[in-house]
């Protein structure tokens, strides 16, 4: 299957992309993952984009594209993918539909992670991430630590990113609504949006999700 994720920051896309992908098997390809190993392999698109990250500007449209292109080419998706951060914006989508046509090939569905805004900034105010090792990550409410501020791993400090902050989170989410929420419209006109609610535990977000696309498979 050819899968685009999308969803509002902090319903769970990273998560539910690497379970996706393994259950489906097929790669996920993140906008993250795409940036970090052109720049770290020194490819033209990595120079070029870091380029631009380096005097601060966003990376136009087109890098972003073509690294997608690049990495959508290789054997492993042959048979298909999973799109998490790409595309961002309406005019992403209707490259990479330009993209796959030339391709001969076509989405086979666009899966929506639906989650409250409010949920939203509960989820990701409430995180706490360890000074000591970023991995080790905490939430006041889901899995606080057993001390408050201290990690239970290593005894390290635990703060709340500035990105984490209330404020930043609704930023995040109105940036979200403006720019990245209008390709929902675009791929339903398409008859492609299955929507589901991310709340819940992580695996049954991930049956839900397997369930929907089923079912949008069996019915084309």
């Amino acid at each position: 299957m050819r899968i685009v994720l999308v969803g509002p920051p902090g319903a769970g896309k990273g998560t539910q992309a690497t379970r996706l992908a393994d259950k489906l098997r097929v790669p996920h390809i993140s906008t993250g993952d795409l940036f970090r190993a052109n720049i770290s392999q020194q490819t033209e698109l990595g120079k070029l984009a870091k380029s631009y990250m380096d005097a601060g500007n966003l990376v136009p449209d087109e890098v972003t594209i073509a690294m997608a292109k690049d990495r959508m080419e290789q054997p492993d998706a042959e048979n298909g993918f999973l799109l998490d951060g790409f595309p961002r914006n309406v005019s992403q989508a209707e490259a990479l539909d330009e993209l796959l046509k030339t391709e001969g090939i076509k989405l086979d569905a666009v899966l929506d992670l639906e989650v409250p805004e409010e949920e939203v900034v509960k989820r990701i105010a409430g995180r706490r991430i360890c000074r000591n090792d970023s991995s080790h990550v905490f939430h006041v409410t889901y899995s606080p630590a057993k001390k408050e501020g201290v990690c239970d791993v290593c005894g390290g400090e635990l703060y709340q990113r500035d990105d984490d902050s209330e404020d930043t989170v609704r930023t995040r989410l109105e940036v979200y609504h403006t720019q990245t929420e209008p390709i929902i419209d675009y791929y339903k006109s398409q008859g492609l949006v299955v929507t589901i609610s991310s709340l819940g535990p992580v695996g049954e977000v991930t049956q839900r999700a397997l369930e929907a696309l089923k079912r949008e498979d069996d019915g084309k």
